[in-house]
Order: structure tokens, then C-alpha cells, then sequence
């Protein structure tokens, strides 16, 4: 199975820049997309059949414009499930699953922490979504957790860890919840397979010349459960894709 996932900035945006023709080409089984900021009512969805993707599912925030993700598949899942029944996650748009009989697979959309106010709120959705991932787990031992989680785990993801130390994305709080979520039975993919510096998954666009110079952030992750640990055969990123600010990222799996 080939999953990517992308937060695409916008997906009528990312149309508009080649995203269809783009994922034929990439072809993988599963995306998971995130920050779609848009409706199904909003997006062609005719294309992405035609493109292979018959099922697709989206789960958009209830402000229009903002946030929301989505599974495209090329097999239909067993089940789909919107959300995770947390009211303080789920009118945003944050998480979205499909179980397929072998894995399931699901996109986040996780906080920034863009001001204090919003911080608060990432932590609370940090706790809250760990507390959930502990239970589901039990129920269904092989999870993929694909998305942006809007931190930056070790120094190697980050092209400036010491300048950056105090800004949300990597705190050392945002940073010691991953290395928490991570020791409770997830593998970081590309981690796992890739141990080489200099590899990111978002540039700033207050900066034009961020992506040209590499300046990134490594903040989208593929986290796999630990059953799957030795099925796991390829994880990449894919910088050459500029439908965003963001670059999708690959895991195969057995």
C-alpha cells in the first residue's frame, strides 16, 4: 500500500496548480489530505474520479475557508469515521479515518500555535488526541496517523534549532509530546528509513527565497504503529511537488 500525505494549502488552489495531474502520476493507493479549506460542493469532485479516486471522503471545518481534511482511495474502506467525537477538535475539521480490512489510515490536521490563545488550544487538542490514540490503538492495532502535526520533532528538522527554540512548532513541550506519543507504539517513517539532515516538509512563504534555499521545517510525519514496524519498505519526502507550501510525503507498506 502507498500512502501520501499533503496539506495542501487549499485544494481548489492546488488544482489550479497541476494537484490533479500530479497525483495520477504519483499514484498512490491512499492520500490523506490536509487544510483543504473547502466543501465537497466546492471541489471537483468528477476529477478525482476520473483520476482513479472513487472514493473520496472530506471533512471540512465548519468556517468556510479554513482548516478541514480528506481521504482519497482508489479501494473502498470497510468504514470511514469523521472526526473523533471530541467537540473541540471536530468543528474544525481535524481528522478523518478509513479501515480497510488489513490498516487503517488517517489524516490529521493538527494546531499552530500561531498566538497564546491558540497555543493553549494545540496543547489541549495534543492531550486530548493522545488520550484517543491510546484507546483506538486497542481497537485497531494497525494505524497509520498521516498529516501535518505542526511540530518539528529533533534539531535535524529544523534548518535553524537554535534561533527557533522559542517558537511554536518546536517548544520544547510540542517536542517532548511527540517523543511521548511516538514511545506509546508509533515508528516516525521517514525517520525509521532516512537518517540524513536537510529534510523538510514546509517553507515559509513570508519568505520567497525559504524554499529556494532549503530554509524548512520538518513538520508533516507518516507515523506507522508498532505491529507494522517490519512493513514498512520505502518513506519519502517529495520537495520537487509545489502545489503548497507544504511537499506531500510517501510510506509504503507490505
Amino acid at each position: 500500500m502507498k500512502i501520501i500525505s499533503y496539506n495542501v494549502n487549499g485544494i481548489r488552489a492546488a488544482i489550479s496548480k497541476g494537484f490533479i495531474d500530479w497525483l495520477q502520476q504519483a499514484n498512490p493507493d491512499v492520500i490523506c489530505l490536509q487544510e483543504i479549506k473547502a466543501t465537497p460542493e466546492q471541489v471537483p469532485l468528477e476529477d478525482f474520479v476520473a483520476a482513479g479516486y472513487a472514493y473520496n471522503y472530506w471533512f471540512p471545518a465548519t468556517k468556510k475557508g479554513y482548516s478541514g481534511v480528506a481521504i482519497l482511495s482508489k479501494t473502498e474502506p470497510k468504514k470511514v469515521v469523521y472526526g473523533t467525537g471530541i467537540e473541540h477538535m471536530d468543528f474544525e475539521g481535524r481528522n478523518i479515518r478509513v479501515d480497510f480490512d488489513d490498516v487503517s489510515v488517517m489524516s490529521l490536521y493538527l494546531p499552530s500555535g500561531t498566538n497564546s490563545e491558540r497555543l493553549s488550544h494545540k496543547f489541549m487538542y495534543m492531550d486530548d488526541f493522545q488520550a484517543y490514540i491510546s484507546k483506538l490503538k486497542m481497537e485497531i492495532p494497525n494505524l497509520v496517523i498521516c498529516g501535518d502535526y505542526n511540530i518539528c520533532h529533533e534539531a535535524i528538522d529544523i534548518h535553524d534549532p537554535i534561533r527557533n527554540k522559542k517558537t511554536s512548532g518546536f517548544l520544547p513541550e510540542e517536542r517532548s509530546w511527540l517523543d511521548d506519543f511516538l514511545k506509546e507504539g508509533f515508528i516516525d517513517s521517514f525517520r525509521y528509513l532516512n537518517k540524513e539532515p536537510d529534510n523538510y516538509t514546509w517553507w515559509t512563504m513570508r519568505f520567497p527565497s525559504a524554499r529556494l534555499n532549503n530554509k524548512g521545517w520538518r513538520i508533516d510525519y507518516c507515523l506507522v504503529s508498532e505491529p507494522l514496524r517490519e512493513r514498512i519498505t520505502r518513506a519519502l519526502i517529495l520537495p520537487e511537488a509545489k502545489h503548497s507550501d507544504h511537499c506531500p510525503i510517501v510510506v509504503e507498506i507490505e
